[in-house]
């Protein structure tokens, strides 16, 4: 019976896990999970040993803040580890927590996965030192970055994206409509402030004011946010009422952001996997990120920002198909003037879904199915991809 290790920090961590883990079983059902996980993963089969909420912190300043918890969860976990060595350690994005983890696990003899690169491609490139150090092999979601790695020596395989294989290319948008409950006519808007409580504590009141700001513009406008969790909306359904949307129609909804989107005319929300989400069901969308002030001031001051965008879609196709509004860009009049465009211009609509259909396309690829081979392949006994290329095993793309 082969034991793996799993790690995963927030909600799309957890979705990425449960994905692996069913295809992981499918060929070899005696393999066994047990880590850091969230509730899919925990469906999936995976004993959590701590809930994948604890990773979820973004910015280098709020890991500050969160640096005594962080310690004790990844003393808790390298302590268990050592103690029981697993066959296998797959961490799973959260990087700052899972490379530190693998570097010293490895070092103990214990073969290491880390399941979407860290974007390092992007800022703080140094980094790629502790990845080659820290991790026997990389699973890559996006093209471009098994290209930098293999640079850098780093075995590494494009799997894919699994959102790309779990989404329709172009949704039913009326369909959708239906089963929120809105009308079939009239302009929607999906809004999501994003997954995290410091992001949407950001970007909500700025969201809400261009909400407001279209709702004097275009009429009969429907806003749909969807807050990733219960206790997300719970804790920021304040900052979508009547007052601060100038009285605008929005419904608030737990999760479902693929159906919001997919009901959409056009989607504004926070950078992240969630524009990945926006480009595979192919809406138009403007995209917004904030950082914390001084996480923001430490990027800017020690340059360590080395991309021309920050939107997936954009990262894609190395070119700026969509909007991206950053820090004080995020304003009201800015936001609301390209959801705008993007309703009242048919033909940027449909450039805009021819180019995403291609990248939608690139991205599906089997990920989980692609993913769980690799995993397998590094299980003792099995071949190593580690001593071939940095294109992983046979067959790998």
């Amino acid at each position: 019976m082969a034991r793996i290790a799993i790690v995963a920090g927030e909600v799309s961590g957890d979705q990425l896990g449960a994905g692996l883990i069913s295809a992981v079983r499918a060929r070899r059902p005696d393999v066994q999970f047990a880590g850091i996980a969230g509730p899919a993963m925990r469906a999936a089969g995976c004993e959590a040993w701590a809930a994948s909420d604890e990773l979820a912190v973004m910015g280098l300043a709020e890991v500050v803040r969160h640096l005594p918890r962080l310690r004790r969860v990844m003393g808790d976990l390298t302590t268990r580890l050592r103690a029981a060595p697993p066959d296998l350690y797959v961490g799973i994005d959260a990087p700052d927590f899972n490379l530190r983890v693998e570097r010293q696990i490895r070092a103990a003899g214990v073969r290491t996965v880390q399941y979407v690169c860290p974007s390092v491609w992007a800022w703080r490139q140094g980094r790629v030192r502790t990845i080659r150090q820290a991790c026997d092999h990389v699973l890559c979601l996006l093209p471009f970055e098994t290209e930098f790695l293999a640079r850098h020596s780093v075995p590494a395989t494009f799997v894919g994206h699994p959102l790309a294989d779990q989404l329709p290319a172009d949704p039913d948008r009326l369909v959708a409509r239906q089963a929120l409950g809105l009308a079939t006519a009239g302009p929607v808007l999906a809004v999501l402030p994003g997954s995290r409580a410091g992001e949407v504590e950001r970007l909500g009141p700025a969201f809400a004011a261009t909400i407001a700001w279209l709702a004097g513009r275009v009429p009969g406008l429907t806003a749909v946010v969807p807050l990733a969790t219960p206790a997300l909306r719970a804790r920021y359904a304040g900052l979508f009422g009547a007052a601060a949307t100038g009285g605008a129609e929005v419904r608030l909804q737990d999760g479902g952001a693929h159906q919001a989107m997919a009901a959409a005319d056009v989607v504004l929300l926070a950078s992240g996997t969630a524009t990945l989400e926006a480009m595979l069901v192919n809406r138009p969308m403007v995209v917004a990120y904030r950082l914390a002030p001084l996480t923001f001031a430490l990027l800017k001051a020690l340059r360590l920002v080395r991309v021309d965008h920050f939107a997936l879609p954009n990262l894609l196709a190395r070119d700026r198909l969509v909007p991206e509004l950053l820090q004080a860009e995020v304003t009201p009049e800015r936001l609301g003037a390209e959801v705008l465009r993007w309703l009242e211009s048919a033909a940027d609509r449909d450039r805009l879904r021819t180019r995403f259909a291609g990248l939608g396309a690139l991205l599906r690829q089997g990920a989980s199915d692609r993913a769980a081979e690799v995993v397998l392949s590094l299980l003792p006994g099995s071949y190593n991809p580690g001593s071939s290329s940095a294109n992983g095993p046979p067959g790998a793309r």
